[in-house]
């Protein structure tokens, strides 16, 4: 007597969703690597241990011989409040800092304190340890 199960499972393994799942990661970090652009001019900045990716609306770069940039545009120390009022204009923003470890911090402190002044959050941009 011939009996034979009616069900038979295939004991093979599909890699399609494996592979699904590894491009979606590698496209995942590949957009998220491009948030983090450098400024126009050329800034060493400090380590830090935690590092956030942070969408630049607004990027302001200070570098050690104080040369002051919005945006990759070049402004003079005086400029920065109306470069910063023109661009954020009462919306919601994020500004980000890219202030070189060099620069002494009442410069850190002046420009942040104007950018939150204007209710933006602001970010300062660190590299990993």
């Amino acid at each position: 007597m011939g009996l034979q199960a009616k069900n038979k499972v295939d004991p093979a393994f599909s890699m399609s969703s494996m592979t699904d799942i590894i491009f979606l990661l590698l496209i995942f970090f590949m957009l998220t690597s491009s948030f983090i652009t450098p400024s126009g001019l050329p800034v060493n900045l400090p380590s830090s241990e935690t590092s956030d990716i942070v969408m630049q609306e607004v990027t302001v770069t200070v570098t050690n011989d104080l040369k002051y940039s919005v945006n990759d545009k070049i402004v003079s120390r005086e400029q920065i409040k109306d470069e910063l009022t023109a661009l954020l204009k009462g919306k919601d923003s994020q500004v980000v800092l890219h202030i070189d470890k060099d620069v002494p911090v009442e410069y850190l402190v002046e420009i942040g304190g104007i950018a939150a002044g204007l209710e933006a959050n602001v970010s300062i941009a660190t590299k990993p340890f």
